[in-house]
């Protein structure tokens, strides 16, 4: 398979010796209540981090919320969850996610909230941020999150999303290669397609691949075959790989670690 592989992914820090880079992606935009260690609050959000750490985890990736539980760009949210989890975890990499759904698919209304972290104290900005190329406004998006001197992560769910990171010339922390949906048995072949393909266009950036649901471990394992970086957590699966519910995403982390070993 052509792909980018090994090392450290990108500035936001790596695993060493060799280990695969393992990123928690604690929360997501899952609904409160779908799992019962589903982190909300900062201090949950804080305490879920210490313990995805103490697992195995070399990065967090969070949604923070509002006081209703309710996925927020807002600086105020933004500041306040990203704080606390560096309390908590010092020096441990920090991103959030900037999915559109989280403005109501406004790409206006995104850009200013984005704007408005330019108010957060630097232990409340996050090291990185996730930009989805299938969602409008990438570009204006990365020059803003750039000039905050937040790293950006590209979302690339597809083929046509690696052709759209070409087009734009722009060079990202990693490339987030992203199988959402679909079925398990398509998963792999999805990946490496996409995979495939940033390398046909040399696209630069490390690689980080993952799945959502069924396709989670088998593109874990795949990835830590590929010599990739991945990520594992509540966001993703809420289950095992042989199918068990789990205590929350520090389980989650050590049952990665385990298979990536």
């Amino acid at each position: 398979m052509d792909t980018v592989t090994g090392g450290d992914p990108g500035p936001s820090g790596g695993a060493g010796g060799g280990a695969t880079w393992l990123k928690a992606c604690l929360n997501g935009a899952r609904r409160p209540g779908e799992h019962p260690a589903l982190p909300l609050s900062p201090l949950e959000l804080a305490e879920a981090a210490r313990e995805a750490r103490g697992a195995g985890a070399d990065a967090v990736h969070i949604h923070p919320r509002d006081e209703a539980g309710s996925e927020s760009l807002s600086a105020a949210h933004i500041g306040a969850a990203v704080r606390a989890v560096r309390e908590a975890c010092p020096g441990l990499p920090v991103g959030v996610s900037t999915g559109l759904w989280i403005t109501g698919w406004d790409v206006d209304a995104r850009r200013e909230a984005v704007r408005g972290w330019a108010g957060l104290a630097p232990g409340e900005l996050p090291d990185f941020a996730s930009a989805n190329l299938s969602e409008p406004g990438f570009e204006a998006l990365w020059h803003d999150l750039r000039r905050l001197g937040v790293d950006v992560e590209a979302g690339v769910w597809s083929v046509e999303d690696a052709d759209a990171l070409a087009a734009t010339g722009l060079e990202c922390a990693r490339v987030l290669v992203e199988i959402i949906g679909g079925s398990a048995d398509t998963a792999v072949p999805r990946a490496r397609a996409i995979l495939v393909r940033l390398a046909e266009l040399g696209v630069p950036g490390p690689r980080l691949l993952h799945g959502e649901g069924d396709p989670t471990w088998i593109l874990l394992d795949e990835a830590g075959q590929a010599g990739l970086a991945t990520r594992i957590g509540l966001e993703d699966v809420l289950h095992s790989p042989v199918g068990g519910p789990v205590g929350g995403n520090a389980e989650l982390v050590r049952l990665a670690r385990a298979r990536l070993a």
